[in-house]
Parts: structure tokens; C-alpha cells; sequence
């Protein structure tokens, strides 16, 4: 990873991914097991997707053109990692960027799904319970037509499995708002 990477990470290019816990391992378990100043400096120009996009929001550098979604409202669920580094906000700053979108974020514990946790038989029913704390009751309720939002794969399939809701990754939302534009 160090060696595919070095070139980028010395030029300061951001490494931007779009899966909250394989990005965000980079930032924590990576110079965990690998400790050194190229772990160290690939963490710090690690990003989401939406961390990336907000922060050059911010800077003037990110112009996307958008189809209005007025009227719609999107129900985001911020994947485990995402809390855990506080970036559940960027992403819903970069939903709020789809003219018209209303946004609603909630608090909630985990989905269950915890990568493959939740498909091993011996977890199934934890899975279940977990995800019932909050995140599933409240998926299931949303009106139906609500947009579910989750940028976890896990928790998009857990909410699947066990909703019958389809969740996306705000990339698919976006891409659904610039093919309108």
C-alpha cells in the first residue's frame, strides 16, 4: 500500500475513498500496526469522498451542476466509522449541495451488519438486535418516498436484508443529480 501510494502521498495529492471503514483504517489501524512517517503521512491525506468534496466546497474549487430535487427528502444514516471520526456532517453538506434536498441526519447506534459480522450464522441474531436499536426501526418508517442514504456498504445491505429498503451511497445521489442537470 505504502509503495503504490508514496509517489501521491509526497505530492500531498489526497487519497480519497468512498467506503467509510476501508478509508478510515488508514487513518487509525494502518499507523496502528505500521507505525512511521509514511503511515503518518498517508493518514493525513487520507479522505472520504465526502470529506474531499466538502472541504473544496469550501475552498471555491468544487462546482457541480445539480437537477433540483425539490420536495424529496433524504434520510442519512452515518455508517459506525463515520461517527467515530465525525464526518457524518460532510456528508450531509454534500447531500445538501442536490438543489431542493431536505437532509435528516439521526442519532443511532449501529446497523449490526459490522462488515460480515452480521452473515455469520453465529451473530445473526445479534445483528438483528443491534440494528433495532435504532437505525433499522427508523429506515423502515421513513415515508416511502424518503431517499435512505448510507455510505456503508454493510449497513446499505443490512438495511436491505432486513427493510426491503433500498439505501444509497451519496455518490449514486449525486450522479442521479448531475445526469438531470
Amino acid at each position: 500500500m505504502l509503495g503504490a501510494l508514496d509517489l501521491y502521498v509526497a505530492a500531498g495529492t489526497p487519497i480519497v475513498g468512498l467506503e467509510p471503514s476501508c478509508l478510515l483504517t488508514l487513518r487509525d489501524e494502518f499507523p496502528a500496526i505500521l507505525p512511521g512517517a509514511a503511515t503518518t503521512a498517508l493518514a493525513e491525506r487520507a479522505q472520504l469522498f465526502e470529506e474531499f468534496v466538502d472541504s473544496e466546497r469550501i475552498a471555491g474549487r468544487f462546482e457541480l451542476r445539480l437537477a433540483p430535487m425539490g420536495g424529496r427528502t433524504a434520510l442519512l444514516h452515518g455508517h459506525c466509522h463515520q461517527k467515530a471520526f465525525d464526518t457524518v456532517s460532510a456528508a450531509a453538506q454534500v447531500l445538501r449541495l442536490i438543489p431542493g434536498l431536505t437532509v435528516e441526519t439521526f442519532d443511532s447506534t449501529c446497523c449490526g451488519m459490522a462488515g460480515s459480522f452480521g452473515y455469520e450464522a453465529e451473530h445473526y441474531e445479534m445483528s438483528l438486535k443491534i440494528g433495532e436499536l435504532g437505525v433499522l426501526p427508523k429506515m423502515r418508517a421513513a415515508a416511502p418516498k424518503t431517499i435512505l442514504s448510507a455510505n456503508g456498504t454493510s449497513c446499505r445491505h443490512q438495511i436491505a436484508d432486513v427493510t426491503g429498503r433500498q439505501a444509497y451511497h451519496l455518490v449514486r445521489l449525486l450522479d442521479d443529480a448531475s445526469a438531470g442537470a
